[in-house]
């Protein structure tokens, strides 16, 4: 028996490439930024892209383990 749905890999992949791609948005923005010399702004845009980059290695059906203490 699968418990994988069609639909939900299919969102997760849609998601993982939306976050994808709006992290690269973040870092070519940064680029153009930390070349004019915003070398502030050019740090928010990098901490947001790996945000992005976080959110898309997460996406997707998760599993959570329940640890019992041995009595």
């Amino acid at each position: 028996m699968t418990l994988t749905l069609p639909k939900a890999s299919a969102l997760a992949a849609e998601q993982r490439q939306a976050h994808t791609l709006a992290a690269k948005g973040y870092f070519e923005q940064a680029r153009s930024v930390a070349e004019s010399g915003q070398i502030a702004e050019a740090s928010s845009l990098i901490l947001k892209g790996l945000d992005r980059e976080r959110r898309a290695g997460c996406a997707g059906p998760q599993v959570m383990q329940l640890i019992k203490p041995r009595a």
